[in-house]
């Protein structure tokens, strides 16, 4: 009997889910369910799978040099990853001109952003990261605020001694790993998830809005690809001089994975568990690196931020964008996606950061495009979220090597 790796099993899980919903129709719709309850299981150990993750990869580091030295580089290639992103959204929106001439069918209601909980500015996302309450955090699944109290708490475990803080090491080395069980028995449940997710999915989906936004839908795949094929590879190459495609090779569940959920933050237990055992990084570095990433990292929703922007500004009429502008929009742009949320379509709520930032934040012709964009946006949320979980994944593989780690891609 032939055993397919995972990877495999879940892309065959995604053609037929599509298949069946192209034939079934509105009755594939019976499939649904699957994918539900797969996303559930995946955000039951969500909170869990952080908290005892970075705990246990703090408290192993030693001492705040350690902490702040791998930090340092994390935030280093998170800035730098997600900066050319943004730059290729805004070359190849200036260059392909999607918004111009593009006309949307009257049926097609504005978007309301007050239907949608608001983004904080930037200087409530900082204050934000502090909890008054962590289990209160934790219980309403504010990522950002537990990463911080876990850092925090294991900081303060390497700060004691002895007996305690030998106790405190293994109850939660120990905690992390049975987590890491549960989310191996989970995880070999994925391909019937993303059956039932695809099938609905595709018989959802709305294709009417496609003719109109197809320049501006070709644009940010464009990108994407660009980064994804070239861009994430290449830095790879040059930080670590391992092979892309060895990487890329081990970490392809997770990648799979990301596509069909469109969510960067479901798709980390996968993510981490390919890291450590298909890559081989240890458990000091990817319980520090790719919780942050999923939360803070985000260049495919960075460069869909900006040139999704941008392609609104020239389909409104008569409104046209300065320089100094679009500087604007690429500085608001890294901060908005450092917001946004690990969910499905959480960047199309933090555009309108970026819309606010060069006073497109009311106008109703802005409103109508993002309702527009919203209409359309599965396809292009499910391979950015695969943009996200690759580059989270070579930025641990860098921040790995740099830490001096060897003997990865067993």
């Amino acid at each position: 009997m032939i055993k397919l790796k995972l990877h495999w099993q879940i892309l065959i899980a995604m053609a037929l889910g599509a298949l069946f919903a192209l034939i079934f129709e509105d009755k594939a719709l019976i499939a649904a369910p699957l994918g539900t309850i797969f996303m559930r299981l995946l955000k039951m150990i969500i909170v869990p799978l952080i908290f005892t993750s970075i705990t246990t990869g703090v408290a192993s580091l030693g001492d705040s040099k350690s902490l702040g030295r791998m930090g340092s580089k994390t935030m280093g290639y998170y800035f730098l990853s997600s900066m050319i992103a943004i730059l290729i959204g805004l070359a190849l929106t200036n260059m392909i001109r999607p918004g111009v001439g593009v006309e949307i069918p009257g049926n097609t209601e504005a978007f309301d952003p007050s239907e949608l909980q608001q983004p904080d500015s930037l200087g409530n996302i900082i204050i934000r990261m502090i909890p008054t309450n962590p289990i209160k955090a934790a219980a309403e699944g504010d990522i950002l605020a537990l990463i911080f109290f876990s850092i925090a708490f294991g900081f303060a475990i390497t700060q004691l001694k002895g007996k305690p803080h030998e106790f405190l090491l293994n109850f939660f080395d120990y905690s992390f790993h049975a987590m890491m069980k549960l989310t191996h028995g989970i995880i070999k449940l994925a391909p019937i998830g993303v059956f039932g997710l695809i099938a609905n999915a595709v018989a959802t989906a709305g294709f009417g809005l496609f003719k109109a936004v197809g320049m501006y839908m070709i644009t940010i795949a464009a990108g994407l690809t660009l980064h994804f094929f070239f861009v994430l590879p290449l830095l790879f190459y040059l930080f670590t001089k391992e092979s892309p495609k060895k990487h890329f090779q081990a970490m392809a569940a997770a990648f799979a994975t990301a596509f069909s959920t469109s969510s960067s933050g479901a798709t980390l237990p996968v993510t981490i568990d390919c890291m450590e055992n298909n890559v081989g990084v240890s458990n000091r570095v990817t319980s520090f690196v790719l919780p942050l990433g999923a939360t803070i990292n985000m260049d495919g929703t960075a460069l869909y931020e900006c040139a999704g922007v941008i392609f609104i500004a020239q389909a409104i009429p008569g409104f046209d964008l300065s320089f100094s502008s679009q500087v604007v929009i690429v500085i608001t742009a890294f901060l908005a996606s450092v917001g946004a949320a690990a969910i499905p379509s959480a960047g199309l709520v933090m555009i309108f950061v970026v819309l606010n930032a060069v006073g497109l934040g009311d106008h109703p012709t802005a409103m109508l495009l993002v309702g527009t964009m919203l209409a359309v946006d599965r396809p292009l949320d499910m391979f950015r979220t695969m943009v996200n979980v690759a580059s989270d994944s070579v930025g641990t593989v860098i921040v790995a090597k740099s830490e001096g780690e060897t003997g990865l891609y067993p």
